[in-house]
Order: C-alpha cells, then structure tokens, then sequence
C-alpha cells in the first residue's frame, strides 16, 4: 500500500473577488498562530493595501495573487508584480515576488513560487526579485536574523524555515536591509555630541519639524528630500504624484508633527527623518479586527495612554551634500532630534531602519547614535532564463 501523496491533494488558486482576497489576507493566521511575535494586521488596512481602486501603486503595475490550497485549506500565499516605473528607472527587466507566507512544507514552497515564477516569464520578466509587499516602499525583504521580538510597524516577520525553503528554489542573496535597535535615553559619545553642536551652531543650518498649516506641502518637501537623496540607490522606486498624496492622506492620522524633522541649509530643504509611532503595539491584542471595540482601543492608545515606543522609517540627505562634513552633520541632526523628541513624547524604545547593506555610511552614522543592529531582512534574487 503506497503512502498518500501529499502534492496530489495541493492546489493553487489565482485571487478573484473579494472572499478569495480576504482568505489570501488572512493566510498570516494559520501559519504564525503560535508564534508569540507574530502582530496581526489591520485586515481594512490590508484590503485597503491590495484594492486596485485605491492603492496608487496599481496604476503603473501588474499584480496577482494566488492561495495554496491542501484539501480546500488555505496553507500558503504568494504574490507576483512587475512595476512599469520600477523598470523604467532600472531598465532591468526584473519582476518581483511578494506576500509570500506558507506553513513549512516543500511541495508548498515549490509550487508557490513555481507559480509566480512562471507568470513573470510569460511577461517576458528574466530575473525575480523579493520579497516586496508590494514594492521596496512597502515592506521589503525576509527576516532571516531577529526572529525573538515581534516586528515594528510596516516590517515583516518571518520563521526561519523560510529561508530554508526560499535558497533552496535558486535563489541567492541580492541586498540585506538592516534594522536597528534604539533607546532615545543613550548618551551619545562625546565625538557625536561635538559634531552636533558644530552643526547646530552654523546659522546657515535650520531644523524645524512639521508644520500642520502646511501639512501637504511640508509631506512633499519630505518626499522630494527622498526621492533625490535615494535616487542612485539600489532597487530604489520614486514616489508618483498620486502616491504622493495618497501617502499623505493615509499618514496624517498617524504622525506627531515632532518626529517630522526637516533641516534647511539657507533656508533650502536640505535633509530630513520621519518617525512614526509603533502601531504594531497598539494593535498587537487586536487580532486584525477594529469591530466591534477595536476601534475604540486604538484611538485610546493613539491619543490617551499613547504608544510607547516608535520607528524610524524614513531618513535622507540630498546629494549635493554626499561625502561632506555638512552632509554627515545634517544627518545625524535629523535623527539626533528625532531622538530628543521622543523623549519628550515618552517613547522609551525605538527602531532605526530599514538602511540598505550597501549604504555603509547610512549605517555607520546610526551606529555611531547607539543604534544596535537586532534584524535583518534579506532580498533575493534569481534568473529565470
């Protein structure tokens, strides 16, 4: 008698309709439901994140989604995507995979991944690139260090076993993205503390945070500061105007005008750092959910009880200022106020990143502020010629 073969019983399912998105949403729950770490997403903000009508990012990319599927359980998913401005930028011919979450099974892996892989070539895609849910803007990468503390807002989390699977499909290492452990209540070493004070001394050098009257006009400065300070990095995406708004939009909720710095240098936007809250925190005991309570929990931490602890996400430098002293100054300002204003929020814990492997001076500089290195998310890639 010959064992039941466990790949006969293995389906994979294209994502159609909204019943079929909420089972690829919520694929998450049955792989980490015994991972104490693991943070359930907001299931709205995950529906909002993949409605083609509402996210911006659908308006230059091709997206699909399958669920892997073993006698009519949902055991794992994957995403596949090639983005017209992320080619048009690289002009490398790459797609990208993404939202990949599976329970620990070979037959699952292979054929997720498989399918992804074959979607991308018969676009026409020669190399994979991943995992980005949905872009390198979104969460990027997979932990493959730092699987012992649950991650912080808009980073993933991951078991070990993924890796395992992921490289033994061909796919090797493309970049690491670093994270960084922080307390805001650290001395800093006295060679930094001088180097500031250089800085805040220059009168050319102004550092102010958000201003709310001019909340829009204050995000693009912030954005166009990105654009131009990442532009030469790797796998980097411009933001679109649409994006642009859209991100405003969906932000303001979020963001304390305090941990929005921006440093001009004779009165030109020159560098800046944004912090956001740690939602994950908030909404850790949640379970996805904002009914019937949820809500109302939510608000009261965001506004009353205020979450404790906060992210780093975005930080830049524009490039006239690369390999200066000035350069390095308006850099460690930014994140040096950030720093001061969250202690005045009261956050006690913090996370500085994510910083691309090979953006060493990025690195550096937030070592040189105390950050610890506590996770890193890996981005693969393999030929699909």
């Amino acid at each position: 008698m010959h064992a039941p073969d466990p790949a006969a019983n293995l389906t994979i399912e294209q994502v159609e309709g909204k019943s079929a998105l909420d089972t690829f949403i919520r694929v998450p729950w049955l792989v980490f439901k015994d991972d104490p770490n693991w943070v359930p997403p907001l299931i709205i903000e995950r529906r909002g994140h993949l409605n083609r009508k509402q996210n911006p990012y659908f308006e230059h990319a091709e997206v699909a989604l399958w669920i892997a599927k073993r006698d009519g359980q949902a055991v794992g998913r994957i995403s596949a995507q090639i983005d017209e401005n992320y080619l048009a930028h690289h002009k490398d011919n790459t797609g990208q995979f993404g939202f990949l979450d599976a329970i620990d099974d070979v037959q699952v892996f292979n054929a997720l991944i498989k399918t992804a892989e074959d979607w991308l070539r018969e676009r026409g895609i020669k190399r994979a690139v991943g995992p980005f849910s949905l872009s390198i803007n979104d969460e990027s990468g997979l932990l493959v260090e730092g699987f012992n503390t649950p991650p912080f807002v808009m980073m993933g989390h991951a078991f070990p076993y993924y890796q395992t699977h992921v490289e033994r499909l061909g796919y090797q290492k493309a970049m690491d993205l670093f994270a960084y452990g922080y307390d805001p209540f650290k001395d800093l070493e006295p060679k930094v503390q001088k180097m500031l004070a250089r800085i805040r001394r220059n009168p050319d050098v102004k550092v102010r945070i958000l201003d709310w009257a001019r909340y829009e006009s204050d995000i693009r400065v912030v954005l166009d500061i990105f654009n131009d300070a990442w532009s030469d990095n790797w796998g980097f995406v411009p933001f679109t105007e649409t994006e642009l708004r859209h991100i405003a939009k969906e932000l303001k909720p979020l963001l304390r005008a305090e941990m929005v710095i921006i440093a001009e240098v004779k009165g030109i936007p020159s560098a800046m750092a944004v912090a956001f809250p740690n939602l994950n925190e908030a909404i850790a005991d949640l379970n996805g959910a904002l009914l019937p309570f949820g809500w109302l929990k939510l608000l009261w931490r965001l506004k009353v009880s205020r979450i404790k602890s906060g992210r780093l996400a975005l930080m830049g430098v524009k490039k006239q200022f690369r390999n200066s002293m000035l350069g390095s100054g308006l850099g460690l300002t930014v994140i040096d106020q950030i720093r001061l204003n969250s202690q005045s929020l009261g956050i006690t814990e913090g996370e500085l990143g994510w910083v691309l492997e090979g953006n060493p001076q990025m690195w550096r500089m937030i070592e040189a502020v105390g950050g610890t290195r506590d996770k890193v998310y890996r981005v693969y890639e393999k030929d699909l010629v």
